[in-house]
């Protein structure tokens, strides 16, 4: 039985793998990105009736073209099954969004910038010569002291006597921790404006403390 002409006629239907390009496609497959410098074919792509079928033909070559450089890549099998392995990128892609601003200096940043102070980090875990282990600096258990290391606490000279010291310490502690807060707050609020006007200090349109003049209204006389 001669099947010549159902094979030919099946082989008619694919188009073939082999493409001919005037000028060669370059390529980018580590994007799987092809781009085609060929000139169009002005009269077809002119002509309404045959304009998408123009366009489905070149869309399918250049198509083709980028699956036949994939396959020529190495390939490697794992548990999903054979993969190729893709080159390095050969083109730069422009940013989605411009560069970010350099972030504003706090003040203290600002001083030691002037004065050529250089901060040196301090490691977290320090050597307890009483309980022969390293404990943390700071933070949870930092320090890790005795409740019975402040069991007594000396009364200054001209203190009252009748203070209560614990309740002293904890309160200097709390009007440290708000001032602290109050200067990050400084700090964030001179950032900002920093930002907004693009100087160290704040803008005078954005607040109405001293030395910032409120525009002045003129009311007018009722005729």
């Amino acid at each position: 039985m001669d099947v010549t002409e159902i094979l030919e006629a099946h082989k008619a239907q694919f188009k073939p793998i082999t493409v001919d390009k005037l000028v060669p496609l370059d390529y980018d497959i580590n994007l799987l990105t092809a781009f085609d410098t060929n000139a169009f074919d002005e009269k077809r792509l002119a002509n309404k009736n045959k304009r998408e079928e123009y366009l489905k033909e070149l869309t399918r070559d250049n198509t083709q073209l980028l699956i036949n450089e994939i396959f020529k890549l190495p390939v490697t099998s794992n548990e999903t099954g054979v993969v190729a392995k893709l080159p390095q990128r050969t083109s730069v892609l422009p940013r989605e969004k411009p560069l970010p601003k350099d972030k504003a200096l706090t003040r203290w940043e600002k001083f030691a910038k002037v004065k050529g102070i250089q901060n040196r980090k301090r490691e977290r875990m320090v050597w307890d010569e009483e309980k022969q282990k390293y404990t943390p600096r700071y933070g949870y258990a930092g320090g890790e002291k005795d409740k019975l290391d402040d069991w007594l606490i000396e009364v200054p000279q001209n203190a009252d006597p009748m203070e209560d010291q614990y309740a002293k310490r904890n309160e200097e502690k709390k009007q440290r921790v708000e001032k602290n807060k109050k200067r990050q707050q400084r700090n964030l609020d001179e950032a900002l404006a920093s930002m907004v006007t693009g100087k160290g200090k704040p803008d005078a349109s954005l607040d109405g403390k001293k030395g910032n003049k409120k525009p002045s209204v003129k009311k007018q006389k009722k005729k």
